[in-house]
């Protein structure tokens, strides 16, 4: 039988008190179910101490609360953990905590599955299954960090929209999600701490402009020629570097934030001396930094990743042209939660 309810989560965040005081309830009592959902990530209205049973009962036969499990969890000699969540709807994800010497970070989905085909990613290979919710997004951030704080006893400093999806074809539910995390009333994290990576949508690169966002956005290029990336990542076909260009010149006058641009080095592919000319040109559309990343290999894949020689090369032509550059060495990759690796291949072990 189909459950008729809402998800009290997919109502928007300004509009929840309202809702619910359509209901016929305080606005201060509305104010602690808010605070129960968003900032205390409860999982059932039983769990609202300081509700009365005829408050929970109300809620019980309107609404439920959908949120995401922890199935599956294994950890790599580095220390990275990577989790498969299960969806209330039966889907599968992943999310993955990454343990530095100066940073903990959230890896988190934005999709079940993804619909871009990028031909270097394991998660490209998946179908598009669904959106995930606002709520499915900051559940991952919560369980992620109860693992940082149990493992390491270091709570979350950042979180990364690198995971599962695309999360600019979920721009809503992404939206919503980073309002509640960012939002004293919810996680309350510096947007600062919290950057989304795009395969590149150059509308919705603008729309960001558009809204003003505060947290750091980050562009999967790969290719600065769009020979060479229409070749990896269907989306340049509609997506060219010139629209794209276009689209972070808008973004950056409207926040003035400075960009990230990810390259992941295949070797000989997109790791020449030509290579890293086409990539500095391109980068000086927009103050910028640039992560170069070490390739993870996936089962079916075509490419090798760069040697250490060429990845030095190709570092110091960068840096030569004045450029901020980072190398991203793998994280997890014994257990396939490195970058580009996510696939849904968890092993099934109990979480830890």
């Amino acid at each position: 039988m189909h459950d008729a309810r809402k998800d009290i989560r997919d109502i928007p965040v300004d509009s929840l008190i309202g809702q619910l005081q359509a209901f016929g309830l305080p606005k201060f009592r509305c104010q602690q179910i808010f605070d129960w959902i968003w900032k205390k990530n409860v999982g059932s209205f039983d769990a609202m101490h300081n509700l009365g049973a005829p408050t929970k009962t109300l809620l019980e036969s309107q609404f439920t609360i959908g949120k995401i499990r922890l199935e599956t969890s294994q950890v790599s000699k580095d220390k990275t953990i990577k989790c498969g969540f299960s969806t209330f709807d039966g889907k599968t994800i992943e999310g993955v905590l990454i343990p530095t010497k100066k940073r903990m970070t959230a890896c988190v989905s934005s999709q079940a599955g993804c619909s871009l085909s990028c031909s270097f990613c394991a998660t490209g290979k998946l179908k598009l299954q669904k959106n995930l919710s606002a709520g499915e997004i900051i559940d991952q951030i919560v369980d992620l960090n109860r693992l940082a704080q149990e493992h390491y006893n270091i709570p979350l400093s950042n979180v990364v929209l690198m995971g599962m999806g695309e999360p600019l074809l979920n721009y809503k539910n992404v939206m919503e999600a980073m309002a509640i995390a960012t939002s004293p009333n919810g996680l309350h994290m510096s947007p600062r701490r919290i950057t989304l990576s795009t395969a590149g949508i150059a509308k919705m690169i603008k729309r960001l402009g558009d809204d003003g966002v505060k947290f750091n956005l980050a562009l999967s290029l790969h290719a600065a020629n769009d020979k060479k990336r229409s070749e990896i990542m269907e989306i340049n076909d509609s997506n060219n570097l010139e629209t794209l260009r276009e689209a972070l010149v808008y973004f950056h006058e409207k926040t003035e934030a400075r960009i990230t641009f990810e390259y992941i080095l295949l070797s000989g592919f997109n790791d020449s001396m030509e290579d890293a000319a086409e990539l500095a040109r391109f980068a000086r559309c927009v103050p910028c930094k640039i992560n170069v990343i070490e390739y993870n290999p996936i089962e079916g894949g075509i490419f090798q990743k760069s040697n250490p020689e060429q990845t030095d090369q190709f570092v110091s032509f960068l840096t030569q042209k004045n450029l901020i550059v980072n190398v991203r060495r793998s994280r997890g990759k014994d257990i396939d939660a490195a970058c580009g690796q996510l696939a849904n291949k968890t092993k099934l072990k109990s979480p830890i």
